[in-house]
């Protein structure tokens, strides 16, 4: 077998795959340039899309040349797949931004120097723009029959919901196809990677290209991720989790992954590490918490870089240890004059933003969530001292993991 479908394999990537047998032999003979397509429907990605990028990185580890599609055409249409709802649309001025900022987070995780392998980055919209109704009817849509457009899943749950899907949406399906079929005669693209929700959509560009072009090209796909509680991946209690740190700070991103549950773990080392799988299975003995805190710094340090993946590592450390008050914490600046004016507990932890409303502060009270300098606060109206600041600061933590320095200014 191919090394770049051997690993994607080890790692778990695999779900599926359009001819594999020639797909592994054409890459044994040739580098190759696969692309991955993410719509531009957030100014951020969250980690719900990292799976596809570790496919991109992985590309580029074994010698191929990723194209990253941002699809500027395809967010002012929205992909109905494995939704039960048409997207909000977006103007053209929040596409770009987000287009932008999502190019700058992917350059993060790729390597942009080699040029053998350095990404390529397009925005269908450069081509979408142009198209003429009529011609593209005739020239490209007489290729789709929507008899089997209708078994799609992304058509097909939506009817059987009987829930809207609108002509816009229904579209999708072809002009996706349409993207594979350029990046072919562009960029001599022969591979698209996707998540298994694209399985469809990725099988209609392959035949497309086949019957237009009269050329072999190939699908592959990856699982959709599920965490072991059965959540879904990329999305927490208290949101999704950001590849932005303006979105989600360096010491919040390693905390969740700080947090896997324990039966995640050595998936999670596979699919979003760079840790050889060998070295992975021999971890099977290794305490569970030093496996995660692992995970966490090698995660972090592919996003945001080895020093904040320390930091992070340090800041956890002197949250949780009992003898210390956090000086490495996140700061919340706290006016003298406030404590003039005998704030309480619930003021402060309002002034902090960690909690927005005063009957959820109060649950937490009473459930022991709140502690000041690691001690429990068990008043709801304890007002807020000099005394309690070591230096010009106290350590305020909210739940088990939400642990800030709240300094005087």
């Amino acid at each position: 077998m191919n090394k770049f479908l051997k690993e994607f394999k080890d790692r778990d990537f695999f779900y599926q795959c359009t001819n594999e047998n020639n797909l592994s032999s054409f890459v044994n003979k040739n580098k190759i340039r696969a692309y991955i397509g993410f719509d531009c429907t957030a100014e951020s990605l969250h980690v719900g899309s990292l799976l596809q990028i570790m496919c991109l990185r992985l590309l580029q580890k074994h010698g191929h040349q990723p194209i990253v599609l941002l699809g500027g055409g395809t967010t002012r249409i929205g992909d109905p797949s494995g939704k039960d709802k048409t997207r909000k649309i977006l103007n053209e001025i929040e596409i770009k931004k987000n287009s932008k900022n999502i190019k700058k987070i992917l350059k993060n995780f790729l390597d942009t120097n080699n040029k053998k392998v350095r990404p390529i980055f397009v925005d269908n919209y450069t081509w979408l723009k142009k198209l003429n109704y009529i011609s593209f009817l005739r020239d490209i849509g007489k290729y789709f029959t929507i008899n089997k457009m209708l078994t799609f899943e992304s058509v097909k749950t939506r009817l059987d919901r009987e829930q809207s899907l609108s002509y816009m949406e229904f579209n999708y399906m072809i002009l996706q196809a349409y993207d594979f079929l350029e990046l072919n005669k562009k960029k001599n693209c022969v591979l698209q990677i996707g998540g298994s929700d694209q399985w469809g959509n990725i099988i209609n560009g392959v035949e497309l290209i086949k019957r237009y072009l009269n050329k072999d090209t190939y699908g592959l796909t990856t699982p959709l991720i599920t965490l072991a509680n059965g959540a879904k991946m990329g999305k927490t209690n208290d949101g999704a989790v950001w590849l932005d740190k303006k979105l989600l700070s360096p010491y919040d991103y390693w905390q969740f992954w700080r947090n896997t549950d324990d039966r995640d773990v050595f998936r999670f080392l596979k699919y979003f590490t760079d840790i050889d799988v060998n070295e992975i299975d021999n971890f099977r003995n290794e305490n569970i918490n030093k496996l995660k805190i692992l995970l966490a710094n090698e995660t972090t340090a592919m996003l945001h870089g080895k020093d904040a993946a320390k930091k992070s590592e340090q800041i956890a450390k002197d949250a949780f240890a009992n003898n210390s008050l956090g000086s490495s914490l996140p700061s919340v600046i706290l006016k003298k004059v406030l404590l003039k004016q005998k704030i309480n507990i619930i003021d402060l932890i309002l002034i902090s933003k960690q909690e927005s409303s005063k009957s959820h502060i109060r649950r937490l009270i009473k459930g022991n969530g709140i502690k000041i300098n690691n001690k429990t606060v068990n008043d709801e109206n304890l007002i807020i001292k000099d005394s309690f600041f070591n230096g010009n600061f106290l350590k305020l933590s909210i739940g088990k993991k939400r642990h800030l320095k709240i300094q005087l200014d």
